[in-house]
């Protein structure tokens, strides 16, 4: 019996779990159940090919390589966990999803978004700065970097810890609590 091939999938998870919180198995499994998409709508939305996401859901594939995609999968992340949590209704949930689907990816801060089922600045702003963070390392090693510093620099080890490794319903009430929004940013 070979046993290589269930390891290497194991190794990919492990890889997966460091890059994105979790194996993108489960938080795949976890968004077409909240959502209500299939495998083969939960690629289209993300805008990948249906094999594509059937490699990353079973730790054949380790990395999503276009950032655009990390961003959209992020943005269902939010989408879902208001969903989940009763402040968005399932049906309204599609226009959104349509929204993500569409999206391009867009440099941080962006502001350039549709009146309409559009996610708050705020959410938009810290999930573009997590986006960015995560681009540059994982959150398990932000973290290690936000331990790293907190003795000379708390603060900004504060910040690495919550908007780069902690949930990203907890980086926008922080942002939200500091008052920040769309017009207060610095450019």
């Amino acid at each position: 019996m070979d046993t290589s091939q269930p390891d290497a999938a194991l190794r990919v998870q492990d890889m997966q779990r460091t890059w994105y919180g979790e194996p993108l198995g489960v938080l795949c499994r976890r968004l077409m159940e909240i959502l209500g998409l299939n495998q083969a709508r939960l690629a289209g939305v993300l805008g990948l090919s249906a094999p594509m996401l059937s490699q990353l859901m079973s730790g054949q594939r380790a990395k999503i390589g276009n950032p655009a995609v990390v961003q959209r999968l992020q943005a269902l992340e939010e989408l879902a966990a208001e969903v989940s949590g009763g402040a968005v209704a399932a049906a309204d949930a599609v226009p959104r999803m349509e929204e993500i689907r569409g999206s391009e990816g867009s440099p941080l801060l962006a502001t350039t978004q549709s009146p309409t089922a559009a996610p708050p600045p705020a959410r938009r702003i810290v999930h573009e700065l997590r986006a960015l963070l995560h681009d540059a390392a994982s959150p398990a090693e932000i973290a290690e970097a936000a331990e790293s510093l907190a003795d000379r620099h708390p603060r900004l080890a504060e910040f690495l810890r919550v908007y780069g490794a902690g949930p990203s319903d907890a980086a926008v009430r922080d942002y939200e609590a500091r008052g920040q929004g769309a017009d207060a940013h610095h450019g």
